[in-house]
């Protein structure tokens, strides 16, 4: 994992700027290249000299040459307007006029319960285990792979969510099934932890410079990873060698080959765990406004997506024949 410094001393001010507000690594990324395209598709020109007009333009670039995702160019429009706020410290007037690019109207891909056991029965060990707290407690993947051994609550049997999506906190579900295998799995990190400490590797990231705030923490059981990494690594804020959590790309693989096994021919991820802990818990009879704190969603509107999937045919209607 290289140390992201970049060559343009402006793209390196607005990262900086990013890691000042403590934005996530994955965020600054897209951030500085969206950054990075918009000067280039204005011939390398200073964004102070240009103004809401260029910005417009290459919005409507995006869309009507490019056909990106709607989503991607709302992220391109939102890392603008912080390259222009933070960055410059320029306010800029509302941009109208620009030419949205098209939000597909998808409906959430879904496993079947029989399709999660034979997903799962295809896994082993930490993968295995990943993927059902996926399923069981509805975590997006970093979340879960970011775990750490204090966001663990064995006697209420839940998981405490740090700095999820939109950086909120939340509450959610420790499966029953899980907790033999958690404990199991936070035996073998007390191991890399305890050799960590001999050989004296530095301690763990901290979030929100709480590193300064509680100096020793980051050398602390409590703080540790759930799922550590088998190798060290750079980090690519501070360019210190130290010990990461689990790459997400490990997983990835893992879950693609254990969907190919159970002879699923859907377009899914390991974000589809979490799609089909929300309609499987809608199914159950569970209220939304539950499903929604459980899943995090800021608007339930996001959650009533998973109304439209419900195993009783469109809009969850069942037929008068049944």
């Amino acid at each position: 994992m290289a140390l992201r410094q970049e060559k343009s001393p402006f793209l390196q001010q607005v990262r900086n700027e990013l890691r000042l507000r403590h934005y996530s690594l994955s965020t600054e990324d897209q951030y500085v290249a969206h950054v990075r395209k918009f000067i280039l598709f204005h011939n390398k020109r200073h964004p102070k000299d240009l103004n809401t007009d260029d910005i417009r333009a290459y919005l409507t670039y995006m869309a009507v040459d490019q056909h990106v995702a709607a989503s991607t160019q709302n992220t391109a429009l939102s890392a603008l307007l912080f390259l222009y706020r933070h960055v410059l410290n320029i306010n800029l007037p509302f941009i109208d006029g620009i030419v949205q690019a098209k939000q597909p109207d998808r409906v959430p891909e879904v496993f079947a319960t029989d399709e999660v056991k034979r997903i799962l029965n295809n896994l082993q060990g930490p993968h295995h285990l990943m993927a059902s707290l996926l399923y069981g407690s509805g975590l997006r993947l970093n979340e879960c792979l970011q775990l750490r051994v204090k966001d663990v609550d064995f006697i209420y049997k839940q998981i405490i969510v740090h700095q999820g999506k939109g950086a909120k906190d939340r509450r959610t579900l420790l499966p029953a099934a899980c907790i033999d295998p958690l404990k199991h799995q936070l035996e073998v990190s007390k191991l890399t932890f305890e050799e960590d400490r001999i050989n004296k590797i530095p301690g763990v990231y901290m979030p929100d410079a709480l590193d300064r705030k509680y100096p020793n923490a980051d050398k602390e059981w409590g703080w540790y990873w759930v799922f550590p990494a088998a190798k060290l690594s750079i980090d690519p804020r501070s360019g210190i060698k130290r010990r990461h959590h689990y790459q997400p790309d490990g997983l990835q693989r893992a879950v693609k080959v254990a969907i190919k096994q159970a002879g699923i021919n859907k377009h899914a991820s390991c974000h589809t765990f979490r799609h089909s802990f929300a309609t499987h818990l809608l199914e159950s009879g569970y209220d939304i406004r539950t499903v929604q704190e459980l899943l995090g969603h800021k608007d339930v509107k996001t959650t009533m997506v998973y109304t439209h999937v419900l195993n009783r045919g469109p809009k969850a209607v069942r037929s008068p024949l049944d």
